[in-house]
């Protein structure tokens, strides 16, 4: 899982930075939120999160990791292209689907800092 995490987070990384490159040469800076979220939720949470897990593999044992995982990585994407749609007045549809969407990362979130602090032990 924590390979798994850092792949996914390096390709946040890559979107973000390409997205920040965008917004200087275009100089449109409306979507900062969206470039924000992609460098710090993507690329820099889940790679410590993937950090962790390789460097602490009973956390990946538990349930708390996989509901993680999987909401970590399915409410971030949707949040991003609802906070997208949203700010570029495409319809006012997508502020309580970024905002559904945000608490589903936090969801994940949280049970990822459950799992840390309940079930990280030394392993030497």
């Amino acid at each position: 899982m924590g390979v798994k995490l850092i792949k996914i987070a390096v390709v946040y990384f890559l979107l973000g930075i390409a997205f920040g490159l965008y917004m200087s040469m275009s100089h449109q800076f409306d979507l900062a939120t969206v470039h924000v979220h992609l460098n710090l939720l993507g690329w820099m949470s889940l790679s410590i999160a993937g950090i962790l897990y390789i460097l602490f593999p009973q956390l990946t044992e538990t349930t708390a990791a996989k509901t993680h995982f999987w909401l970590h990585n399915l409410g971030l994407p949707v949040m991003m292209i609802s906070i997208a749609l949203a700010i570029l007045n495409v319809s006012d549809v997508f502020f309580p689907i970024a905002t559904i969407a945000g608490a589903v990362t936090v969801i994940g979130i949280f049970c990822f800092g459950y799992n840390v602090l309940r079930n990280l032990r030394a392993t030497r």
